[in-house]
């Protein structure tokens, strides 16, 4: 693999899970929407990540791996039914005076967003590593 794939899949990776905070962000910044512009509470976000393949002309090499990073193909909302709280006095609430509350664990979020965190750290790392293996690279032809 050349330096500079390696630096483009550890980028693909860095674009993913900066996606991948901003969703963990919004989802915590809406943990107490009750209405949204299509009806009912706010459904948690999740990306949908998938190998990013590399595009050859000609025939394949089948020495090279095919992968060529990771992209973000799909937002999904998580489908978990909503929570419900007894709250008659909310303007959102129901006959029953229950009210449909974010499917949003903040420690699921918590969890999810050092995850993300650590991989992108980890990514960082890679492509640093990259950097120094082409300069000591260029030291070497001096």
């Amino acid at each position: 693999m050349h330096l500079l794939q390696a630096m483009a899949i550890s980028a693909s990776g860095l674009t993913a899970e900066r996606l991948r905070l901003d969703i963990i962000a919004n989802n915590l910044a809406n943990i107490s929407t009750t209405r949204t512009p299509r009806g009912g509470p706010y459904r948690r976000q999740v990306p949908v990540f998938a190998e990013r393949l590399r595009q050859e002309l000609g025939r394949p090499d089948p020495n090279r791996p095919p992968g060529y990073g990771v992209q973000v193909v799909a937002i999904a909302e998580d489908n978990t039914p909503p929570r419900l709280i007894y709250d008659p006095t909310h303007p959102d609430a129901d006959e029953r005076g229950y009210v449909a509350l974010p499917n949003i664990n903040v420690v699921n979020e918590m969890v999810d967003m050092i995850t993300a965190t650590r991989a992108y750290e980890a990514n960082v790392t890679a492509i640093n590593a990259a950097k120094a293996m082409a300069l000591k690279a260029l030291e070497i032809g001096r």
